[in-house]
């Protein structure tokens, strides 16, 4: 059993930066990429970005490429996005999630074994 717990959500304004982190504990080692996602209300889950927890690999949604930047600390078995340049289309609930299946698309929901409980972003004109 892994738990991912997402924090750093929040109230910003068009343009501003804000960084969500996601603390995994448990069962880690079973790790193979942490993802991103997000949710807006009305709207189905989709992917934001991805790590691998094994080389340097990353993968970003075009909607977020250079915005965006995932990385990852496996010292502290942590995963952070850093969000810049936000703009209100990107508010979102903001989910951490563990894939331990290799051969799955990281870029799909049904991909992720694990998921966090989400952290709440909202970005004002």
């Amino acid at each position: 059993q892994v738990q991912l717990v997402e924090s750093g959500g929040g109230l910003v304004q068009a343009g501003d930066s804000l960084r969500l982190s996601c603390a995994a504990s448990g069962r880690t080692f079973s790790a193979y990429v942490m993802g991103w996602f997000r949710q807006a209300p009305g709207k189905e889950r989709e992917f934001v970005a991805a790590i691998s927890w094994r080389d340097d690999s990353t993968y970003h949604a075009d909607s977020v490429k250079g915005r965006f930047t995932i990385s990852r600390d496996n010292a502290k078995n942590t995963v952070t996005l850093q969000m810049n340049s936000l703009k209100p289309e990107d508010t979102a609930i903001y989910y951490c999630a563990l894939k331990t299946n290799p051969r799955r698309p990281s870029w799909l929901v049904s991909s992720y074994d694990d998921w966090g409980q989400g952290t709440q972003v909202t970005v004002s004109t």
